[in-house]
């Protein structure tokens, strides 16, 4: 680095697995911060190490307190601080907007170095629309609360991207499906690591094969955006509705019958259950 680097906050993206990918100006502002704010030290420690630098530590995320966040603020006007994730760019779905939000504040100097990111790196490998994308972060991990999440956005003219755990895998992709239908999706997995992988196909056909395998590593879910659906009449609607129930609840023919004609999930319900009565 040229010249010192100017107090205030840096915000600096890092591997999401191949080291490699961290660029110049990283590893720079990385080797001349005073302090860096990490998820995990034994994380950081890793990547210093692979760039040949001691810088000292201090664990920030979501479990730090406003005194915490005030102290580091107070440094600002006269240090350089990095903050960093485990992985990745800070601040997507990792802690760090209060802090930056406190530092601009206070008036301090504010500067982002990018770099890799797992929700657009697999966003890119997806082969799924990438002109409009929302990203969801993580899921709800209780069932009611999930589906309700994913309805929000159920009739969204958007890609949606979204990252889990592999032991939740298969219920999320089930969810999915249940209330979007039979869309076009991607699983990629350990995005830049030796064992990467993106597996694609429809959201039915992802949760059948991820069932009884959970995979390991870091997985983001890549959902495309509603079909353009045709008009469906309210007696085709009906029909299909009256048929389903004859051989499961209201509940479960209204899921059924809004996949295969695709339509909003809320409208199949409903209906169904005024055909029910």
């Amino acid at each position: 680095m040229d010249k010192p680097l100017a107090p205030g906050l840096h915000i600096v993206a890092t591997p999401i697995g191949n080291l490699g990918d961290l660029s110049p100006r990283a590893a720079d502002t990385l080797r001349s911060a005073s302090l860096l704010l990490v998820e995990d030290t034994r994380v950081t420690a890793k990547l210093l190490a692979h760039i040949g630098a001691k810088v000292p530590m201090m664990r920030y995320d979501d479990h730090s307190d406003d005194q915490q966040r005030d102290a580091i603020v107070a440094r600002l006007a006269d240090e350089p601080i990095a903050l960093v994730s485990d992985a990745g760019t800070p601040l997507i779905s990792d802690p760090g907007y209060k802090l930056v939000r406190a530092a601009r504040a206070a008036g301090h100097e504010v500067t982002t170095v990018p770099g890799p990111c797992a929700a657009i790196a697999a966003l890119t490998v997806s082969g799924l629309p990438t002109d409009r994308f929302l990203f969801l972060g993580f899921l709800p991990a209780k069932a009611k609360a999930r589906a309700d999440a994913i309805a929000e956005v159920a009739t969204l003219r958007a890609t949606l991207v979204l990252y889990e755990s592999g032991p939740r895998l298969s219920d999320t992709l089930l969810a999915l499906s249940a209330e979007l239908g039979e869309r076009q999706a991607a699983v990629a997995r350990e995005v830049t690591k030796l064992h990467e992988q993106c597996v694609t196909g429809t959201l039915g056909e992802l949760a059948r094969g991820y069932a009884n395998a959970a995979p390991k590593g870091e997985i983001v879910i890549v959902v495309g955006p509603p079909l353009e659906a045709e008009a469906v009449s309210d007696e085709v609607l009906d029909a299909a509705l009256d048929a389903a129930m004859e051989r499961m609840s209201p509940s479960r023919a209204a899921a059924e019958v809004a996949a295969a004609l695709n339509v909003p999930r809320k409208r199949a319900y409903a209906r169904a259950l005024e055909r029910s009565k």
